[in-house]
């Protein structure tokens, strides 16, 4: 048994017997055409996490009368909502009402990071079903920013149940995809309101990026949040990370603190690095997990 708010190994087993087989199939040929998809759904499978725990509430649309999740200015850059529909289209069909979307994109996160690998790079429990609200104000509250210094990220990882070592290590999930240059230009060109640079960054790299990210309101230039392999799930963000080239404020913060910085010296080795990521996965995936008869099954991820 273990404590992961009910949450077990192959809870579908015998109501959907090839539900994960499905996710895996569904992944591999999306991730296949688009090495851009695993960062997409590792960061989806975080932003739903952190808002009312891993309930699939940040797939839900807005309506008329009600913004969802998804309006939440952190969110609007989310991408990879399709195939976590045309899995739940594909589940429906072979076992109606039995798989919830907040573990299709648990499972989705898992399997997209993994396909190069060849191999499940993090075990994955199930069980989890999905919440039946999702408001923007809660993922204005609750996700992390890019701009956080280390007392809040500290702060905002206990609030869920992850430590420090947690935080770091899930922080190197950023050795996948790109940020926008509006969320860390002012460490380019105005850090302290007085048109300066952030003097945590690397000189060279600061120059990189200004070369990239022309002024202060660029909208719609991204950059890769690793230097160098941002296509590649590795441990080199934080070598990065040593060399001062942490994209955002809320990367350099982790070498603000001794322990943060220890965790980081130990990620250095990929071994330890891919180990450790999969413990705190799982860990984030079992936040706040709605249960047994709590939530519902949804027939689509979009609508409650």
């Amino acid at each position: 048994f273990c404590e992961c708010g009910g949450l077990t190994n192959n809870f579908y087993s015998t109501s959907c017997p090839n539900a994960e087989k499905i996710v895996k199939k569904i992944i591999s040929k999306h991730v296949a055409n688009d090495a851009t998809l695993p960062a997409k759904l590792l960061r989806m499978h975080f932003h739903d996490c952190f808002v009312r725990g891993c309930d699939g509430s940040v797939l839900i649309d807005s309506t008329a009368k009600h913004k969802a999740e998804k309006e939440a200015v952190p969110n609007l850059s989310l991408g990879g909502f399709e195939v976590i529909e045309e899995i739940k289209t594909q589940l429906e069909k072979t076992c109606p009402g039995i798989v919830s979307c907040a573990d299709v994109l648990a499972l989705a996160a898992r399997d997209s990071v993994s396909f190069k690998f060849n191999k499940p790079m993090w075990e994955v429990e199930t069980g989890r079903r999905d919440g039946i609200v999702s408001r923007e104000s809660d993922a204005l509250n609750e996700l992390p920013s890019p701009a956080s210094d280390f007392k809040t990220l500290k702060q905002s990882f206990a609030d869920k149940g992850l430590s420090v070592k947690d935080l770091v290590v899930l922080s190197g999930a950023h050795t996948i995809g790109v940020g926008k240059c509006i969320v860390f230009s002012n460490r380019l060109y105005n850090f302290t309101g007085k048109g300066d640079t952030d003097t945590s960054l690397n000189t060279t790299y600061a120059a990189t990026l200004r070369s990239k990210c022309r002024s202060l309101s660029d909208q719609t230039t991204t950059v890769e949040m690793d230097p160098t392999s941002s296509l590649d799930f590795d441990n080199h963000y934080f070598t990065a990370l040593k060399l001062r080239q942490g994209l955002f404020q809320s990367d350099a913060a982790l070498l603000t603190n001794d322990v943060a910085r220890g965790v980081v010296d130990q990620m250095l080795t990929s071994g330890k690095f891919y180990t450790q990521f999969g413990k705190s996965m799982k860990k984030m995936g079992a936040i706040g997990v709605l249960t047994g008869d709590e939530g519902k099954i949804r027939k689509k991820c979009n609508i409650v």
